[in-house]
């Protein structure tokens, strides 16, 4: 369990550095993301992109896991 642990927080860490990448990719601007901005404050909350990854991430994990 620790080790599960570690490794998705390295994997959390990796994606965060690599979301400028991402985003310039588009994959931060698909039609269901929600963007809010109140004033200064500015909520992102990426829906169709984490269903996006999510579907991905299945379909590699289910791959490599035969």
């Amino acid at each position: 369990m620790q080790r599960f642990l570690i490794v998705l927080g390295l994997v959390l860490f990796l994606v965060g550095l690599a979301w400028p990448l991402v985003m310039r990719l588009g994959l931060g601007r698909l039609p269901g993301d929600v963007v809010i901005e109140l004033g200064s404050l500015k909520l992102y909350l990426p829906i169709a992109t984490s269903l996006l990854l999510s579907l991905l991430l299945s379909a590699l994990l289910w791959l490599f896991g035969r």
